[in-house]
């Protein structure tokens, strides 16, 4: 959403990924199908920063995909803190957990496969500093409504894609474009939460529990 020189200057002025960061991005490009669902070299950095200013002791991650986005979110765990990251597809699953093993933060990684909505039960009984919502899309809102008890207060919720390549401008919706457009509705009249979009990539709401 913004032009190619302004991304290339940005990425110029901050942290750089390192090398198991750079092995995902590139492997991911190479293997999988719809490699740009991966968050990447600047919005992983994004993530990363929030994760180590909110310091968090448990974070909820919904949708893996090839696990760049969780390893950003990890470098801000507390010493003994955790991140559930929970995907539906099975077929990556060998690749993510090797990914994970070549971490020093393997350790804090609990990689769940299954149904998000089914899985979540499993972890009724945890608080969630932070949790990050990147699954499929027509479902934000009913992640989002699962999870929002387990967030304490002062919590922070992300939700990824929300402005869904400039489609939520659109008077002519199609039905995904649609569902985000009602997603973000439902979170612009939620009197629980301080919330604001960045337009980051393909937009982050960040929704901060009262």
């Amino acid at each position: 959403m913004i032009s190619e020189e302004l991304q290339n200057l940005l990425l110029n002025y901050c942290e750089p990924e390192d090398e198991l960061l750079q092995h995902i991005d590139r492997e991911t490009n190479l293997k999988v199908l719809m490699p740009r669902m991966l968050s990447g070299h600047y919005q992983g950095r994004v993530l990363s920063m929030l994760s180590k200013m909110n310091n968090p002791k448990r974070i909820l991650e919904i949708g893996t995909f090839t696990g760049y986005a969780t390893l950003c979110f990890a470098e801000g765990l507390t010493a003994d803190g955790i991140i559930y990251t929970l995907d539906i597809n099975a077929e990556l699953e060998e690749m993510v957990r090797a990914n994970f093993a070549k971490s020093p933060l393997n350790s804090k990684i609990k990689y769940i496969i299954g149904d998000a909505q089914q899985t979540l039960k499993t972890l009724n009984e945890e608080v969630f500093d932070m949790v990050f919502i990147d699954a499929d899309k027509k479902n934000n809102g009913t992640y989002y409504d699962l999870v929002f008890d387990q967030v304490k207060p002062g919590g922070i919720i992300i939700v990824d894609n929300v402005l869904w390549s400039g489609k939520v401008l659109s008077n002519a919706q199609d039905k995904d474009t649609k569902n985000i457009s009602n997603f973000n509705d439902q979170i612009a009249a939620d009197n629980r939460v301080e919330k604001l979009i960045l337009p980051v990539r393909d937009g982050l709401f960040v929704i901060r529990k009262k």
